[in-house]
């Protein structure tokens, strides 16, 4: 092998060394950018679940609230107030949030 061969066999190991170096930089920045985006992702579904759990929570107490109020038996009128007075007080919650 001649000199010059062994300098240009030199710089083809180092570009290959570079473009390898450059690839894996590009490749930790795209897993560090998909991590990011999961934990978007993930935070975003938290927040959706904690609404649910919250909307379902209301849900039960109103069933409960009904349930009592039927099972404590009464004339008509009281149930149609008591209702009335569920529909207001949830009407109020409704324009508050």
């Amino acid at each position: 092998m001649s000199f010059g061969d062994v300098m240009a066999f030199g710089v083809l190991m180092c570009a290959m060394v570079s473009v390898f170096g450059m690839l894996a930089q590009m490749y930790k920045r795209r897993l560090k950018y998909l991590e990011r985006k999961l934990e978007l992702t993930a935070g975003q579904a938290a927040e959706k679940a904690a609404q649910y759990a919250t909307h379902n929570s209301e849900l039960e107490n109103r069933v409960r609230v009904l349930e009592r109020i039927i099972t404590d038996g009464g004339d008509s009128r009281d149930i149609a107030f008591q209702i009335e007075a569920l529909r207001t007080a949830d009407d109020r919650e409704v324009t508050t949030q």
